[in-house]
């Protein structure tokens, strides 16, 4: 087997990892159910922090940690991405705990074709005829939810919404992802360092009086927030990006899966007809991707 076919096993198996570990998120912050989610949310600002300091401490990155500080456009935009996912993270970790588990799996199924639009009015990037009908036949399981059920999902909108502008800022800014993280994690720490010491007075605000099991979970939120995203960061530098795209509906169908059949989440009408939309605006929009792919391959075995 030759380097290449090594690194691309490497990256589908990081690739494989980094998603699943998404996927199955949901069952760690259910193990925090009795915790509020701003709470859990300060925690894992926290604990990513340590983390990911260790981590460029060990891989001696602090030069480009410095080197960001010294770009006030790059804090800007990272002040602003920061927020953004933080966002995304509570909505999420309420969702789960909340019972919501089928929305955030819908925000996650949507995220990809919101992010073909985003490209358009941001990127000037074009929409091609199979891509334009995959974002219609979205819309329409959005409109039947509202038009037929009166309700929106309002959940899985804000999480889709918040990763999208989450990842096109981000595009701005050229920065690893474990740099990048570093940073946000840095702007919102003193709101998070707040909250826990000083405004949370939930029964679990007190570490003292907590079960050692309790702490435990709150210190590995780090770890869960971090890990895949390393996984993920690696199997992009292996895999090209087309490959990777189609491992992105591991994740939300592993939420979804979990919903229905571990929490017992009812799969009602309404979510019923917008899932059924969705699904069958991906398999558009995946069949596009490997119709772009090979294009793509066909131009340059022809130059």
């Amino acid at each position: 087997m030759d380097q290449q076919a090594k690194d691309t096993q490497r990256g589908v198996m990081l690739a494989l990892g980094a998603y699943t570990m998404w996927g199955i998120a949901p069952i760690y912050f259910k193990s925090l159910q009795h915790v509020s989610p701003l709470e859990i949310l300060s925690h894992r600002v926290i604990w990513s922090f340590f983390f990911l300091a260790a981590l460029i401490f060990i891989g001696k990155r602090w030069g480009k940690v410095r080197a960001v500080l010294r770009q006030p456009k790059t804090l800007l935009v990272l002040t602003a991405t920061a927020l953004l996912v933080g966002g995304n993270w509570l909505i999420f970790i309420w969702a789960v705990n909340n019972n919501y588990m089928l929305d955030a799996s819908l925000g996650y199924y949507i995220n990809p074709l919101l992010n073909v639009l985003l490209g358009m009015f941001f990127l000037g990037e074009r929409l091609r005829p199979l891509q334009w009908l995959a974002v219609t036949l979205a819309a329409c399981g959005v409109a039947v939810q509202l038009i037929q059920f009166g309700s929106l999902p309002v959940i899985a909108l804000a999480l889709a919404c918040s990763f999208g502008l989450y990842g096109l800022l981000r595009k701005k800014v050229n920065l690893d992802a474990q740099t990048g993280l570093f940073m946000e994690t840095c702007i919102l720490l003193p709101l998070a360092a707040i909250y826990v010491l000083l405004i949370a007075d939930s029964p679990t605000a007190d570490w003292a009086a907590n079960p050692a099991s309790t702490n435990l979970l709150l210190m590995a939120a780090g770890i869960v927030t971090t890990l895949p995203l390393l996984c993920f960061t690696g199997a992009a530098t292996k895999l090209k990006l087309s490959t990777l795209g189609f491992f992105q509906y591991i994740g939300p169908s592993l939420m979804f899966l979990l919903a229905i059949t571990v929490y017992g989440e009812s799969f009602t009408a309404d979510k019923g007809y917008t899932f059924a939309f969705i699904w069958g605006a991906l398999v558009l929009f995946s069949f596009d991707g490997i119709k772009g792919h090979r294009r793509a391959k066909k131009r340059i075995q022809a130059s």
